[in-house]
């Protein structure tokens, strides 16, 4: 499976240099390390846990722990031509890092490739937490997520598209039918011209002697028809303005009722809003600092305990002159004490270990509280969103109502123009109706009649053939935009599959990563050969989460367990019911498929285990020798009895 890729390729060295100082429980040390498998031998308290916290530092890892005495630490390595570096701080009571580590995103190496006992994802499969987090951290589904949102949008544009597209289809007949009556009536004025003009001519006596009257009678007709066509065609725009000016008003009512709806999300109070999501985010700030400093309190004295250790197990300790010594230290393995590095003084054990669960205790309940506190502040950005956007939307339409207004307020002005050039037309229209009179008066009504007629049809008929003309333009436009539509709904069947595609993708990808966990986890409890851990399965269930103020179906990846009885009846088992030892397997195969599955070993050259005291030595050198054809570098601390197989055949370092 394919993740977030942290670093370009680069070429793996055969062999690195790591100098590590104030780091752990390390001052200063240098080590290298050959390609291939590494083994850490030695006893409890001998800082290869820190070691490994160095060589998780210099990769870029935040979870390696300062000396307690330090207020500055170290990491280094050189790999091959490039050096990396990490340096940790102490300030105000915390530890921070600067400097130019391997990885720029050291996520996917903290979950699956730096597997110490506090590594996040053997924890949670140790406590019984929900995996499905761990798994799909590394997979990037947020550029899914928004193709799905700009497909959506440009399916909504083709939509839209398409309802027009539908009207102008709906509006088609209607314009062909107006065209075909529009032809009509110019046929029957092209008849009544030619009837009109025939009868002119047959009536047309003394035109020699007429002429002269005709002529300037003709000339005020031509006048007149002109002065009616301008007249026509300033009513049209009278008509034409109003129609306009009515369409706006409707728009102008529209606008008002969506202000009238939006109006009512405005009086919210954003500040409130913003000012608790501000302290919620404070809070949220102080409880990560909390959180990071018990877990780095929690792996200190994990490690105060690990070096009691050395006290009970080294050489001068056990005596081989007789028994009385040796059940001296037996007799008081119950109150072992533990000198504080901090103040100096002696701590019981079991003291500490009671105060290292409570603080694991305190450290879970801090990370549900953050959990809490992150639901809450992302229902109340969600509010503030709503808010926002309806704001927006609202001074969207004020602005729109203005314009609206302005147009109207133009269009009106416009009208006005019209009507005063309407009124000027009238009179010269009235003018030259007088004069033709006048000129009609001479005698010759009958023929100044019939050129007033084919006038009139003249006029009526230019007018009627620019309307047709008109009519099929636009009849044209519409059928130019229907032959858009195959490919409108072409792209938005496109469209639609595309966002088929996307929206079962991430379940396609979650699917592909439970079936690749469970190949995985299945391969190496085969490998381990366990007998009373028969499988390891995750199984994949959706259930309904809130999401802000909405309810969403959310995945949920469970852990399944199936085991056999004596007498080999197999049935499922719950986490908490197996034994520590059992938990601790468990959380280690889930924590490598994890590598496994997400290809880790691509961009991470270090592969580190550590706390494999649950596995005997034979499983572990199985184990180890299964994963070093993918880990470049694989490092791993074994106790010396642990470390005897592998050391026969794989670099060892014993001194650190």
């Amino acid at each position: 499976m394919k993740t977030r890729q942290n670093v370009p390729d680069r070429e793996t060295p055969d062999q690195t240099t790591l100098s590590v100082s104030n780091i752990g429980g390390i001052e200063e040390t240098t080590v290298s390390f050959q390609q291939g498998i590494t083994v850490l031998a030695g006893r409890n308290a001998t800082n290869r846990t820190s070691l490994l916290q160095g060589i998780m530092a210099a990769l870029g890892s935040d979870r390696a722990s300062l000396k307690a005495d330090a207020k500055e630490g170290e990491a280094v390595l050189e790999f091959g031509d490039e050096q990396y570096r990490q340096t940790l701080h102490r300030r105000n009571g915390t530890v921070v890092t600067d400097g130019d580590p391997y990885l720029e995103d050291p996520e996917i190496a903290d979950l699956f490739a730096f597997l110490l006992e506090s590594n996040e994802a053997r924890r949670a499969v140790a406590r019984g937490d929900e995996l499905r987090d761990l798994i799909m951290r590394p997979v990037d589904t947020d550029a899914i997520k928004a193709e799905i949102q700009q497909l959506e949008q440009r399916k909504q544009r083709i939509d839209a598209e398409l309802d027009e597209l539908d009207d102008l289809e709906d509006r088609l007949p209607d314009l062909e039918a107006k065209r075909t009556r529009v032809s009509d009536e110019i046929e029957s004025l092209r008849e009544e011209l030619e009837e009109a003009e025939e009868q002119l001519e047959a009536t047309n006596v003394d035109v020699e002697t007429r002429r002269e009257e005709r002529s300037e009678l003709e000339t005020k007709l031509d006048e007149l028809r002109e002065t009616r066509s301008d007249l026509e065609r300033t009513r049209n725009r009278i008509d034409t303005e109003r129609e306009s000016i009515e369409a706006l008003e409707d728009e102008r009512e529209e606008v008002e009722a969506q202000l009238e709806e939006l109006s009512t999300g405005k009086e919210a109070d954003v500040g409130r809003l913003e000012a608790e999501i501000d302290s919620l985010q404070a809070q949220k700030d102080d409880l990560n600092e909390e959180i990071s400093q018990l877990q780095r309190t929690v792996q200190f004295n994990e490690r105060l305990l690990e070096e009691a250790g050395e006290f009970l197990d080294t050489d001068d300790n056990h005596s081989h002159d007789g028994g009385a010594v040796t059940d001296q230290l037996l007799g008081d393995a119950d109150s072992e004490t533990v000198t504080c590095w901090t103040c100096g003084s002696s701590v019981a054990t079991e003291q500490i270990e009671s105060t290292l669960e409570q603080l694991r205790g305190v450290h879970q309940d801090r990370l549900e509280e953050r959990s809490a506190i992150d639901d809450e502040l992302d229902e109340k950005r969600a509010t503030l969103t709503e808010i926002n956007e309806n704001r927006t939307e609202y001074d969207r339409a004020d602005r729109r109502l203005d314009s609206i207004d302005d147009e109207i307020e133009r269009r009106r002005d416009r009208i006005d123009d019209l009507t005063d050039d309407r009124e000027s037309l009238t009179e010269e229209i009235d003018d030259l109706e007088i004069e033709i009179d006048d000129l009609e008066s001479d005698g010759s009504e009958d023929i100044l009649e019939q050129h007033r007629e084919v006038n009139q049809l003249e006029f009526e008929l230019e007018r009627k053939e620019r309307e047709r003309d008109e009519i099929e333009e636009e009849i044209a436009d519409v059928e130019d935009r229907l032959d858009e539509r195959e490919g409108l709904e072409s792209r938005r069947e496109q469209a639609t599959e595309e966002l088929t595609d996307l929206r079962t993708r991430i379940d396609r990808i979650e699917e592909d990563a439970v079936e690749a966990f469970n190949e995985h986890m299945e391969n190496l409890l085969e490998t381990l050969g366990y007998s009373n851990l028969d499988r390891i399965w995750i199984d994949r269930t959706t259930r309904e989460v809130r999401e802000g103020r909405r309810k969403v179906s959310r995945s949920s990846f469970d852990l399944k367990i199936v085991r056999s009885t004596e007498e080999g009846a197999a049935y499922e088992d719950a986490i908490e019911h197996l034994s520590e030892s059992e938990r601790e397997v468990t959380g280690l195969v889930f924590a490598l498929a994890g590598y496994l599955v997400h290809d880790v070993y691509e961009t991470v050259p270090f592969m580190l285990l550590d706390s494999l005291e649950a596995i005997d030595a034979e499983r572990i050198t199985a184990l180890v020798e299964y994963f070093e054809s993918y880990a470049p570098y694989l490092v791993v601390a074994l106790l010396d009895e642990d470390a005897e197989q592998l050391a026969q055949s794989h670099d060892v370092v014993s001194e650190i």
